[in-house]
């Protein structure tokens, strides 16, 4: 190990070459001034692509996962594979429920849960008749589990209500139904016998972007009356975890617990999902992570080509000057680093700079209240955000890259001979 008294002469050393670095990064003001702008252009860009892109992916999964997805749901073993025909033979009964709800309790991470019946069945105005999905819910297990879930009510109460219906928009326009209005769903239960029970239209409810988007909802009550239940069989049952950064912690941890109930056959019972397994979205946010992928790709090709290229014009204009400082004795180590210093000093202005403007702009977009689209949803707010740890990896990224960018051309400078050096013209 070295000593105190090295350690500190290693330091002034150092030191002396960053000066020279900067002073002659100095010395060539408008190309220095051009490679930083480069560099800080390439950062303004990824750091405001970054923060707008973000916003829009949690704007979406939000919408999903808030308004009727829910962020994880519990199945019997099977029954996704098969939801497209809701079968109620695949529901959970009692025992299932109560060994989920004590699973449930075991996860500190889930705020709320919401257990749903799911079924099929006929939607009559007493003039027209066509099918419908239903979904029978407990309202305020609901509210809490997707609390997006009112504002999906756009007419009518914000509310379910027994004996009462939440007719999808698409539904009621094409079989003209309207508020108060009395209708009948008659569905077939799992035994194969038939049951209808009239209902009045307590609201109409916005198509949700995406599966889920020509459900209605009827209190879980008036479910198990319909389908003729004696005791309560769930389809499935939603969750919300408190802290959607905590979404993989919860999903492990309640799959882990779930994974050791099993059948007769030794098989699970349960099969947990998220909610990227169950929306077709999920491809969308993939999409989004790639892109965002692609700008950092662009960002590196920007300030390795940058750096590369304002590094080798430093040698080649000064190739007399490497030759001069050789000759007097400085080790090509010396030399070395201190071109790589001043590729590292070019990182750093451009990446300080870049960082400065892009949350400049990132506020600006930020305070402009800035309004989109998504499917059925509008006047969503776009609210752009940038995490210090975007800030800290983009920087990184730029310093890392600004000294492997200078190594080639450092390399060269440090293993040029003095006298063919100063014989250049």
């Amino acid at each position: 190990m070295n000593s105190p008294k090295e350690a500190i002469k290693e330091a002034i050393v150092m030191f002396n070459l960053l000066r020279i670095a900067i002073r002659n990064l100095i010395r060539y003001k408008r190309r220095t001034l051009l490679t930083a702008s480069l560099i800080t252009i390439g950062v303004v860009f990824v750091l405001v692509f970054m923060a707008i892109s973000g916003s829009f992916k949690n704007m979406m999964v939000s919408q999903i996962t808030d308004s009727f997805l829910g962020h994880i749901q519990i199945h019997k073993k099977g029954y996704v594979s098969s939801i497209d025909t809701l079968p109620l033979t695949m529901n959970m009964e009692t025992q299932a429920i109560k060994k989920v709800k004590k699973a449930i309790s075991n996860v500190p991470e889930i705020e709320a849960y919401s257990m749903r019946i799911k079924f099929g069945g006929m939607f009559s105005n007493f003039v027209e008749t066509t099918n419908v999905r239903l979904n029978g819910v407990y309202p305020k297990e609901e509210i809490k589990t997707v609390p997006l879930f009112p504002e999906r009510i756009i007419k009518g109460k914000k509310n379910i209500v027994k004996g009462e219906i939440l007719v999808p928009e698409l539904l009621a326009k094409g079989m003209k139904v309207k508020i108060d209005d009395i209708i009948v769903v008659i569905a077939t239960n799992k035994d194969g016998s038939v049951n209808g029970k009239q209902f009045k239209v307590g609201g109409i409810l916005e198509s949700a972007t995406g599966p889920g988007g020509r459900d209605g909802y009827i209190h879980i009550d008036d479910a198990l009356e319909v389908l003729r239940m004696n005791e309560i069989q769930i389809s499935e049952i939603a969750l919300r975890i408190n802290d959607f950064a905590n979404l993989d912690v919860a999903y492990n941890k309640l799959r882990n617990i779930l994974s050791k109930e099993l059948n007769e056959e030794s098989k699970p019972i349960f099969e947990v999902h998220t909610w990227e397994k169950l929306s077709p979205f999920y491809n969308i946010a993939r999409m989004i992570d790639a892109m965002t992928f692609s700008i950092r790709l662009m960002l590196i090709a920007i300030v390795l080509i940058s750096i590369m290229n304002v590094m080798i014009m430093a040698v080649y204009e000064r190739i007399r000057e490497i030759g001069t400082i050789a000759a007097i004795g400085t080790l090509p180590g010396k030399i070395l680093t201190m071109f790589v210093l001043e590729g590292f000093s070019l990182g750093i202005l451009g990446a300080l700079i870049g960082n400065v403007i892009g949350v400049s702009v990132v506020y600006i977009l930020n305070i402009s209240n800035i309004t989109f689209d998504f499917g059925r949803q509008t006047g969503l707010v776009l609210s752009p955000t940038v995490n210090f740890t975007d800030i800290l990896v983009i920087s990184t990224t730029v310093i890392i890259v600004s000294i492997l960018a200078s190594l080639q051309p450092a390399f060269k400078a440090s293993r040029m001979e003095p006298i063919k050096a100063l014989r250049h013209v």
